[in-house]
């Protein structure tokens, strides 16, 4: 996964494979994804990303599962 900022445009582009992009849908005024031709998630674009989502800040985290 690869997520990219645009400053200048306060866009978020997130990047999870790297697929063959079939289609774009648009879930709302500023939230756009890509899905491949079996309807997987490729991409999804997050315009007005810090004025309306609230993106100003980022962190990953990530949760395994503890073995007893």
């Amino acid at each position: 996964m690869r997520i990219k900022y645009f400053p200048d445009t306060d866009t978020a582009h997130i990047e999870f494979t790297n697929n063959k992009v079939h289609e774009t849908k648009k879930l709302s005024e500023n939230i756009y994804i890509d899905i491949d031709e079996k309807g997987n998630l490729v991409n999804m674009t997050i315009e007005h990303a810090k004025d309306s989502n609230g993106l100003s800040e980022f962190s990953f985290q990530e949760i395994r599962d503890k073995i007893a």
